[in-house]
């Protein structure tokens, strides 16, 4: 029996400590977990994600219940709805969820120097400052001036003190000198109502008549002869000027021949004793036609064009003719007036019948109902342009290709602020001489000055 006894309280004893551990493991558990909770380190990246198992209950305490998700409030219309219907959306382009505030107005920087009123908290910019600005237009005078020898070199080398300028007589301080090259704005009129011959010689110079010019000059092409036309626009472009040369090419001239005024094939067909065939005996009177030659019109085109450029460059009418003016709708004093107020210059290459010996004698002799053959050189005298170059041969007409816009590009630059008028037809004449003997002078004649605006 003693080993039974022995046997009952040992397994007393056990399951009375299995009963103590059954009490104090739930309760130590909780604290040793909480001590740790620092050391525990992340589960790894490949490991899956715990799924949502609720746990099994405890003897201790019960399980937590699941947080049921809230219902969502009933959405609740704003008393304006139409009106911020109406409003644009900033949130076009973004996440759900996200607004984008609106773009901020653009920022005026205040340059240094601004009159400002602090009146207020701050400095604002007063919106009536320029009510209280006073200005005053003052007209500055631009010459260009071109200065030869006796036997047509050019002159290098002089500066402001060698100039003196002269309006209406009175002297004027120069405030403007520089002997530096301009670019050009260049508007080049060919003549095609010539005779076929000279606008063959002209096709074959086309060329030179590119290489002139630089890189840095701007240049439109125009032709005439009874009408005005607009060949190519201002381009900088060497490839697109010969381009359109090119097809100048295939224009053809006039033969130019005597008129055809009886016979067989005169304008009133075949006569006998000089009476048309079958009609009454009257000696008819034949006048040839007369065909308008409109260069009057075609350097006011390109003028008004020119009028359009960039101020900074220098304008030049470049005029490719024999000289004949004929049936323009513009007069000379027209075209020359608008010339002269915007600061153009017309340089000239005159070809054919102009380059005769005795061009330069036409100017004294006018047949009325003939039209004029000096308008060039008074053009190129009026605005500066200097000598007018006679040219019959093709190479003569490259060469003076060349020396014209190279003239046009280094002429000498003299300026001064003249005082302004309220009248713009006052005309007011210009004198430009060199205090060296033996120079020739070629600058413009004069200018119209802008007005004031009170």
């Amino acid at each position: 029996m003693a080993p039974a006894n022995g046997i009952r309280r040992w397994q007393y004893r056990v399951r009375k400590a299995l009963t103590v551990l059954a009490v104090v493991l739930p309760l130590a558990v909780p604290a040793l977990q909480a001590q740790s909770g620092d050391t525990q380190s992340q589960p790894p990246a490949t490991a899956q994600p715990a799924q949502d198992i609720p746990d099994a209950p405890s003897t201790v305490q019960p399980p937590t219940p699941r947080a049921e998700p809230a219902p969502e409030p009933p959405e609740s219309k704003p008393p304006e709805t139409k009106k911020k219907a109406e409003q644009p959306s900033y949130n076009d382009f973004s996440e759900p969820g996200q607004n984008t505030p609106p773009p901020m107005p653009p920022v005026t920087t205040v340059p240094a120097g601004t009159t400002k009123v602090s009146s207020g908290p701050t400095n604002q910019i007063n919106p009536r400052e320029d009510l209280y600005t006073i200005v005053k237009l003052v007209n500055f005078v631009q010459i260009p001036v071109t200065v030869k020898y006796s036997d047509g070199r050019p002159v290098e080398g002089l500066v402001a003190k060698d100039f003196t300028v002269l309006e209406n007589g009175k002297k004027q301080n120069l405030t403007f000198f520089t002997s530096d090259p301009f670019q050009l704005s260049a508007a080049v009129v060919l003549d095609i109502g010539m005779a076929d011959v000279a606008v063959q010689k002209l096709n074959e110079s086309y060329s030179a008549l590119v290489g002139a010019f630089s890189p840095y000059d701007e240049v439109a092409l125009y032709t005439f002869s009874s009408t005005v036309s607009q060949v190519a626009d201002f381009t900088s472009s060497s490839v697109r000027l010969t381009a359109e040369l090119n097809q100048l090419k295939l224009v053809r001239g006039h033969n130019n021949g005597p008129p055809v005024l009886g016979g067989p094939l005169g304008p009133g067909g075949p006569t006998v004793n000089g009476a048309p065939v079958g009609g009454p005996i009257i000696q008819p009177v034949n006048t040839p036609p007369k065909e308008s030659h409109v260069l009057n019109d075609a350097i006011l085109r390109a003028a008004l064009d020119l009028s359009k450029r960039d101020r900074a460059r220098r304008k030049v009418i470049f005029v490719i003719s024999d000289g004949r003016e004929r049936g323009s709708s513009a007069s000379y004093r027209d075209v020359l007036r608008l010339l002269e107020t915007r600061n153009i210059q017309v340089k000239a290459v005159v070809v054919d019948m102009g380059a005769l010996p005795v061009y330069k004698q036409l100017e004294k002799f006018h047949l009325k109902g003939q039209g004029f053959d000096d308008i060039l050189p008074k053009y190129s005298s009026a605005t500066g342009g200097g000598q007018v170059f006679t040219e019959i041969t093709r190479n003569s007409m490259e060469e003076a290709y060349a020396q014209v816009v190279s003239e046009a590009r280094n002429q000498y630059t003299l300026g001064y602020a003249a005082q302004a008028i309220t009248s713009s037809a006052a005309y007011r004449d210009i004198a430009v001489t060199v205090d060296r003997k033996g120079l020739k002078v070629f600058a413009k004649d004069g200018y119209y000055p802008i007005p004031n605006i009170r």
